[in-house]
C-alpha cells in the first residue's frame, strides 16, 4: 500500500482528503490518504517524520513556504513561485498555479490587463505567477503592505477601475467564518470586474456574493483545486 497525505492547519474540511480517498476507492488503487494537522510551532518537530513516511504529500496553509527548508530541492515552477503545495521524494512542486490558470483562463476578456491579489501568502504567490503567465499584471494588497504593495485603504476608484480582475487569496470567508470578507470597496465593483476566490467552502463566499450583487462575474476555487489535485497525482504516479 502507498501512503499519501496533507499537512496544514486546520484540516477538518480537507478537499484533498476527500478527493484522493474517493479516487483510490473508485479506481481500486491500493493507497491511503491521511490528514496531518500540525500547528505552526510544531512544524519543525513533525515534518521530517511525515516526509519520510509518505509517498507523496500535499501542503496547505500555513506551510506552503515554511516547508521549503526541509526539502532537497524545488522544481522550476515551485522555485519561480516561491511556494510548495506538492511534495514527492523531498522535491517540492507547485500545482496551484496550474489549477488557477486553467480555471481563470476561459473567463478572461481582452480588457483584463491588471489584477488585484488580496493576500501575500503561499496561495498569493502561485496566483501572481499564474497571472503573469497569462499576461496580466498583478498588484498585491495587504493589511500590512510592503514596498510595491497596496493597503486596502488605498483602493480608490482609479485603482479599482483599472484592475478588473480581483483574486482573494486570504482565508476570509472560509467555513466556518462565512460572515467575513476582504475589505475591498465593494461599491466600486462593477460588471467590468471578474472576482475569483481561492476559497471553495462555502461555494459562494461573502466576497463573491457582494461582487455578484454589483454585477461582477464570479468564480470560486473548486476548479482550481481539482486542477492542482490532478497535477499532483501526475507527479506522484510517475
Amino acid at each position: 500500500m502507498r501512503h499519501f497525505g496533507i499537512i496544514g492547519y486546520p484540516l477538518q474540511h480537507s478537499f484533498s482528503a476527500k478527493y484522493f480517498t474517493e479516487k483510490f476507492e473508485r479506481e481500486k488503487i491500493d493507497a491511503e490518504y491521511s490528514l496531518y494537522p500540525v500547528e505552526v510551532e510544531s512544524l519543525g518537530l513533525r515534518v521530517e517524520g511525515i516526509l519520510d513516511s509518505l509517498d507523496g504529500l500535499n501542503v496547505t496553509m500555513p506551510f506552503k513556504q515554511a516547508v521549503i527548508p526541509y526539502l532537497d530541492r524545488l522544481d522550476a515552477t515551485a522555485e519561480a513561485v516561491g511556494a510548495v503545495n506538492v511534495i514527492c521524494k523531498r522535491v517540492g512542486y507547485n500545482t496551484d498555479c496550474l489549477g488557477f490558470m486553467d480555471s481563470l483562463r476561459p473567463m478572461l476578456r481582452p480588457e483584463d490587463k491588471k489584477a488585484l491579489v488580496l493576500g501575500t501568502g503561499g496561495a498569493a504567490k502561485a496566483v501572481v505567477y499564474g497571472l503573469r503567465q497569462l499576461g496580466i499584471t498583478p498588484t498585491l494588497v495587504s493589511r500590512t503592505p510592503k514596498e510595491g504593495q497596496l493597503s486596502y485603504e488605498q483602493l480608490d476608484k482609479d485603482i479599482m477601475d483599472t484592475h478588473t480582475v480581483i483574486v482573494n487569496c486570504t482565508p476570509q470567508g472560509m467555513y466556518p467564518n462565512v460572515d467575513t470578507c476582504p475589505p475591498i470597496p465593494y461599491p466600486l465593483v462593477s460588471a467590468r470586474h471578474l472576482l475569483f476566490d481561492c476559497v471553495y467552502n462555502p461555494e459562494e463566499t461573502l466576497f463573491l456574493q457582494r461582487g455578484k450583487a454589483q454585477g461582477a462575474t464570479v468564480r470560486n476555487g473548486i476548479e482550481m483545486l481539482y486542477g492542482q489535485a490532478k497535477a499532483a497525482w501526475g507527479i506522484w504516479s510517475n
